[in-house]
This record gives structure tokens, C-alpha cells and sequence, in this order.
């Protein structure tokens, strides 16, 4: 009898167990029902989609779904710039312009050096600088130039700013890339102030809008030309006054390129 009674136990014991794993089973099922239907922005709870939020409370950056529009800006006018401007399509309000660079004293022993340059301005309100980046192709190899910012694109190239190095690889090639003022750049001697045209109307001192490329050295100008007789300028910081070698590309112009 004894016997009988415990099995009858274990059979109830079973029984309670299945019928409790049943009822924890309906009750997760009913949670999860109850969370679906109230999720944000379901119709049935009245309940409305909130913006997102980052981890610090406030409303997440959202990103754009489609391109900004391109336009090309006005950049002077008919016979202000040089007609070897170019203006690059860009996003308002940032301006982008190219031109070439050609060979000068280098011409007869490397007709096909070229050289590209790019000025990039962003906004005009808060931009502190512009971007330049001077790509050349087929120059003399592994040598060390310098660029210039003049007031006139030839001899004797007036009123100047060093703008920076660049240095070619073995195939003649390089590139460099500047931050510094370059749409408004102008010298100014405050012995004899005064007001030159850029652009956009009167501006105060010179306007400097040439750039032109210079060999670094008088020395390496000599030996890469061969030519002993070539005279020093004054286009590099270091050394002597004369120190440079003469210009190895210029834009060519007499009307602005920047």
C-alpha cells in the first residue's frame, strides 16, 4: 500500500510539473504578444515615433540620403582671369579651380614636364586658409623645387610669397599639398601703402596671383641643365641671396590664375 501511495505521488508530481511548464510557457508567449503590440509608432497603443537619440540624451546625427547638389560658381569675370582657369563643379559654398603650369627653363630638355594646380576654398565665412595642391609630372627627377606665389608670371616677377617644396621621384613626377591663404593673397609695404584689384574689387597691397616653380639650388639648376653659367635668384630661403636656380614652370599668364 505504502508502494502504491508513492507512485500515485511521483504520477501527481509529474502531472504539476507539466502543467506549470505549460502555464510559464503561455505566460512568455502572452509577454511577447503584449511587446509587439506596444512597440513605438504602433497604430493600436496611440503612442508616437520619438526622433532618435544618442547616449547623451540628445537627438543622434542623422546623415543625408542623397547627394548634395554641384554647381559651378562665378570666379571674376570675362578678361579678369586667365582663360586657362578652370572651375571645378563643388557643393555651395566652397569654390574649386585648376590650371596648368608650363615648362620654362626647363623647356628644351624636358618639353613635356606639365604640372597641375588645384586651389580649393571652403566656406569663405569660416575658412582660415585654402587648400593648394601642386601635382607635376615628367620634370627632372629626384630634385627639389620650390613654389612661389608673384605679382607677375615672367621676369621680374615683382612682389612674391614662398608657398612650400616639392620633390619628384625618379620618374619626374611629385605632388605636394598647402594650407595658406591663397584667393586673397597680396604683399603689402606699409613705407608706401596702397590698393591693388583682385577679383572681387579694390584689396588692400599687391595682389600676388602667379605661382610659378622654381630648382631649389643654383647648383643642381647648373647640373641638371648643363649649363655652369645659369644665375642664382632669389627664389628659396636658404643659402646666399642667390641661392635658387632659375624657374622651372610658370601659368604663363598675364591675366590672374587665383
Amino acid at each position: 500500500m505504502y508502494s502504491h501511495s508513492l507512485s500515485t505521488l511521483r504520477v501527481r508530481l509529474n502531472a504539476a510539473r507539466r502543467i506549470s511548464r505549460l502555464a510559464t510557457g503561455l505566460l512568455l508567449l502572452c509577454l511577447l504578444l503584449a511587446a509587439c503590440s506596444t512597440s513605438p509608432g504602433s497604430p493600436s497603443t496611440g503612442i508616437t515615433p520619438t526622433a532618435p537619440t544618442s547616449a547623451g540624451g540628445g537627438p543622434a546625427q542623422t546623415f543625408p540620403q542623397t547627394p548634395s547638389p554641384l554647381r559651378a560658381p562665378a570666379f571674376g569675370s570675362a578678361g579678369q582671369v586667365a582663360p586657362t582657369v578652370k572651375v571645378l563643379a563643388s557643393v555651395d559654398p566652397s569654390l574649386i579651380i585648376q590650371f596648368p603650369l608650363t615648362p620654362a627653363s626647363i623647356k628644351a630638355l624636358f618639353p613635356k614636364a606639365s604640372a597641375l594646380v588645384t586651389v580649393m576654398q571652403g566656406d569663405p565665412e569660416i575658412s582660415v586658409f585654402d587648400t593648394i595642391v601642386v601635382d607635376v609630372q615628367n620634370m627632372p627627377p629626384n630634385q627639389k623645387f620650390t613654389v612661389f606665389f608673384t605679382e607677375l608670371s615672367a621676369k621680374p616677377f615683382g612682389h612674391a610669397e614662398y608657398v612650400g617644396d616639392v620633390f619628384t621621384r625618379g620618374d619626374g613626377s611629385g605632388e605636394s599639398i598647402f594650407h595658406l591663404i591663397a584667393f586673397v593673397a597680396f604683399a603689402a609695404d606699409n613705407r608706401n601703402p596702397s590698393t591693388s584689384n583682385d577679383q572681387s574689387g579694390p584689396a588692400s597691397g599687391i595682389q600676388l596671383e602667379h605661382v610659378g616653380i622654381w630648382f631649389d639650388g643654383v647648383i643642381a639648376a647648373r647640373q641638371v641643365l648643363n649649363n655652369p653659367t645659369i644665375p642664382g635668384t632669389p627664389f628659396d630661403g636658404g643659402g646666399t641671396i642667390l641661392h635658387a636656380g632659375p624657374q622651372a614652370m610658370t601659368d604663363g599668364q598675364v591675366l590672374p590664375v587665383i
